[in-house]
């Protein structure tokens, strides 16, 4: 479990892809003598375990399904990723509950600065958007962020200074592949809409207050 408040960016070392499966080497300015073999550890928003340590880097294996459903198969030596250790009882949670399971990969449709802040619309799958609301979350590559507004098939997302100079968003650029990652009780909710008999519906939590607009 992470926060989504992005601890270093750290720079792909190595990556290396074998058959189905792979293996990422992440340079990274983070204390690896507080990581052992086996702590999980999110990049770009997938939790990945770690399995060795070289210098200033730690070894991961990339499963099948990380490489399919995710961005990281798209990486390459050099590029710039969003590090996070896993949450621990004795760190706030200054984000949101992350799990480090992507749900899917989405596309910076359009970006948009404002003095120091940015603006940007991120397209998300047709399967996801029952997900996501105003003013919920949503994990970017990793980086828990707040849903400005809703379009067709997108979000909007204002980015304040300090994420963008300490998260990998300012050297993205428009058309730009990004992990998408919901809130797990956005899920749960879906799954009670799509069982047959649920008492819950638009209209009882319409009477309940949900979904009015503040």
């Amino acid at each position: 479990m992470f926060t989504g408040i992005i601890e270093d960016v750290g720079t792909v070392k190595h990556i290396e892809k074998k058959g189905s499966f792979g293996k990422i080497a992440v340079e990274t300015a983070l204390p690896l003598n507080e990581l052992r073999e086996g702590d999980s550890i999110s990049v770009d928003g997938a939790c990945l375990t770690a399995t060795g340590f070289s210098g200033s880097a730690f070894i991961a294996d990339v499963s099948e399904e990380t490489l399919k459903v995710t961005t990281l198969g798209g990486l390459s030596a050099g590029g710039k990723v969003n590090v996070e250790r896993a949450l621990t009882l004795s760190r706030p949670l200054g984000g949101h509950l992350v799990t480090g399971h992507i749900d899917g990969v989405g596309s910076i449709k359009k970006m948009a600065r404002s003095g120091d802040y940015l603006d940007l619309e991120i397209s998300v799958p047709p399967e996801l958007m029952a997900q996501v609301v105003r003013k919920g979350s949503i994990a970017i590559d990793g980086i828990s962020l707040t849903i400005a507004d809703l379009g067709p098939g997108s979000v909007r997302i204002a980015i304040i200074p300090h994420t963008l100079v300490r998260t990998t968003l300012l050297s993205k650029k428009e058309g730009a592949r990004v992990n998408l990652e919901t809130e797990i009780s956005g899920k749960y909710v879906e799954k009670f809409f799509n069982k047959k008999e649920s008492r819950i519906t638009e209209e009882f939590l319409s009477e309940h207050g949900f979904g009015k607009k503040v």
